[in-house]
């Protein structure tokens, strides 16, 4: 039996000749978990790989970690999801999404490391995990019923009825059946992904989804409507007591202080709504009388930085699904609006562009007798009838969205507006025709970790305190409350980049080789502590910390991710060899890639990014004249030799090819990929 947080074994599942198998995780555990894992399984059991991502030979993996399930902070709930993906233009990338909540943990609890799901059904089906029991379910009943619904229904059949909270049932049979009061986790998809939506997201419980790559798509090719699990076990810890050490040390050091909070209500609607009410005409403006709430968080978690209305609406939703509807004059309608995209399995951020339309719509090229020919009720722009229409027509491929359905870029690309309008910026997709989400002449571990990557990164651990810091306390007329130059020396140190000019964000600190030594940190830790182990990417890494109770604002990384971890496997896993497995998951997915048909010449932002100045003022740290200071960066474009250079100096640094961005074989046999050289090799794709 496995100990030290895995519990053995992986569920593969092939929905074509209805095979339930298991692997033995222990193939797979040098890659951490969730995504090192979800590739090396994509490499072992995807012959072809540069299938569609609509091909029944697409493997979905949703992984845990051995921190799952545990009494990790938020580190215990999120689910890693690899696949190859729908969105990405030109190329649907091999690609990854991942989500909180509980469906983790009862995975682990199940007995189970993770799932790999392959093939596809003739009829429509949801997968039933029961423990060590694994069921193919008919999901005709389900087709057409929205997330919730389907959840709803999922719960009652596996809990034989025992639907209301505080009820026992009984999970299999026998005496040695395991009772339980949780309702089973359910991840499924809405009618955007039966209809095969490009961008359809599966969601789990009330707001928890894998939004980008378009997994709900590739559910719905499968004719997978859902997977639904529930365990009565329990997972193996080495030490429990050093890992009740590092919990409470690490809750007393580091935690919120309710009796002195720091940073944690900067805006009175933002915490409580996760959403920024802007009344049409006035800018923001924040309600005096707010729908009364309450914190949620994912399992483990110690932040909550989720809320649940008394209303019901939007519940669990926060950040950009509940801006969805910014402009709408009202919070009540704005949570309407997020809902529907919850109950119809969307992913928010690619079709948050809605303005974009409307600005098409004003300019007389899209509507009623125009150049793009729409019904849309234009006139109602800014009212909720408007985004309800909207979204019908999306789900349902009806109007323009059947185009819509295809995802915004190709859209746009069949509407002969894509190079024009992301030239202009008018349509600001800068990377793989992903929603601009941060400013990518600016915060640049963003833009380049993208660019060079396979999607938008989401990746908000350096973010909140390069960005957000100095723009939330400005918010609420305050100075910052650490210096420019005591944030660059943090993070430089913790890091272990060591060089503070690597989180210069001035327009020579952008391209210079401290930046090279930051991004590939950037992308080694991502891909092995948040995406592998699934540290929560709203909570680590935890550099600074307003609420240290040394009042240095010191943080507990990278002491405390390494403590948690060993604590949990029994292993003596370092910092700096946790960085390398990152190291071996991120070229992994760069051979995925080259097969796919990656080259350097690709890896290039839309004209905007390079020809139009910014407008939108920021609050990064850079160097300049000499001293470290909090500034806009108004009128920045990015340079597009001095890009260029830089990727060829961070290709040198990756044991990448510097001409093709290909990896080279002495640093995939130097990460003991010599397996995958071969295969590059044989597909004429290896670096020089």
């Amino acid at each position: 039996m496995a100990t030290g947080g895995y519990v053995g074994k992986i569920l593969y599942v092939n929905l074509t000749d209805g095979r339930i198998e298991e692997i033995e995780t222990s193939k797979y555990e040098q890659f951490g978990g969730g995504h090192g894992m979800g590739s090396a399984l994509f490499w072992d059991l995807v012959e072809d790989k540069t299938v569609d991502g609509y091909h029944p030979d697409n493997l979905i993996t949703m992984m845990t970690s051995p921190l799952s399930g545990t009494l990790v902070p938020s580190a215990s709930g999120r689910t890693e999801c690899n696949f190859i993906g729908l969105i990405a233009y030109p190329i649907g990338w091999y690609t990854r999404s991942n989500f909180g909540g509980r469906f983790s943990g009862e995975l682990k609890y199940a007995g189970w490391d993770g799932i790999a799901i392959q093939g596809k059904s003739e009829t429509p089906v949801w997968i039933n995990i029961a423990n060590d029991k694994v069921t193919i379910e008919d999901a005709t009943d389900l087709w057409g019923l929205d997330t919730y619904e389907t959840q709803e229904e999922i719960w009652s059949t596996v809990s034989k009825g025992n639907t209301d909270d505080g009820t026992w049932y009984g999970v299999g049979t026998g005496r040695d059946s395991g009772r339980t009061l949780q309702k089973p986790a359910v991840a499924t998809i809405g009618k955007a992904g039966e209809n095969l939506n490009r961008n359809a997201c599966i969601l789990h419980d009330a707001g928890n989804a894998a939004g980008q790559g378009g997994l709900g798509g590739v559910f719905g090719s499968k004719n997978l409507k859902a997977v639904s699990v529930i365990g009565t076990g329990s997972v193996e810890i080495a030490d429990p007591a050093a890992l009740i050490a590092a919990r409470k040390e690490f809750q007393d050091k580091f935690a919120y202080n309710v009796d002195a909070p720091e940073m944690e209500s900067p805006v009175p609607n933002f915490p409580a709504y996760g959403a920024i009410t802007l009344s049409p005409g006035f800018g923001p403006l924040y309600l005096p009388t707010h729908v009364p709430s309450r914190p949620q968080g994912c399992i483990g978690c110690y932040k909550n930085c989720r809320r649940r209305l008394s209303t019901g609406v939007s519940n669990e939703d926060q950040c950009v699904e509940s801006l969805f509807f910014i402009n709408g004059s009202n919070q009540i309608d704005q949570n309407k609006a997020t809902d529907l995209l919850d109950k119809a399995g969307l992913n928010v951020y690619d079709v948050f562009n809605h303005s974009y339309l409307y600005a098409l719509n004003q300019m007389g090229i899209m509507g009623p007798g125009m150049e793009i020919e729409s019904s849309l009720p234009f006139e109602k722009y800014g009212t909720i009838e408007f985004m309800e229409a909207y979204v019908d027509c999306i789900i349902n491929r009806t109007d323009i969205g059947a185009d819509l359905a295809e995802g915004m870029a190709r859209a746009a690309k069949k509407w002969g507006r894509w190079e024009i309008d992301t030239a202009s910026g008018l349509l600001d997709r800068p990377n793989w025709g992903f929603c601009q989400h941060y400013e990518p002449r600016l915060e640049v571990e963003w833009s380049y970790g993208s660019i060079l990557g396979d999607r938008d990164i989401n990746e908000h651990g350096l973010n909140f305190y390069v960005h957000w810091h100095s723009i939330i306390r400005g918010m609420v007329g305050q100075e910052p409350a650490i210096s420019a130059e005591d944030m660059v020396n943090l993070i430089a140190e913790g890091t272990g980049v060591g060089d503070p000019m690597g989180w210069d964000y001035s327009e020579e600190g952008i391209y210079g080789d401290p930046k090279v030594q930051a991004i590939s940190w950037h992308r080694h830790y991502t891909r092995f502590w948040k995406q592998s182990l699934a540290f929560c990417d709203w909570a680590w890494p935890n550099f600074i910390n307003f609420n240290s109770a040394d009042g240095d604002m010191s943080g507990a990384s990278p002491e405390f991710e390494v403590r948690f971890y060993n604590a949990v496997t029994g292993k003596s896993l370092t910092w700096e060899e946790g960085l390398e497995i990152g190291h071996k998951i991120w070229t992994l997915d760069k051979a995925i890639w080259t097969l796919q048909g990656r080259h350097r010449d690709l890896e290039v932002f839309a004209d905007y990014v390079y020809d139009v100045p910014t407008e939108a003022p920021d609050g990064l740290p850079m160097f300049i004249d000499g001293k470290w200071e909090y500034n806009a960066g108004l009128g920045r474009t990015l340079d597009r030799d001095k890009f260029e250079d830089f990727k060829t100096r961070f290709y040198a640094n990756e044991g990448w090819d510097t001409a093709t961005g290909w990896p080279t074989r002495a640093t995939l046999e130097a990460l003991d990929l010599g397996y995958v050289a071969d295969e590059l090799e044989s597909n004429g794709k290896l670096g020089a």
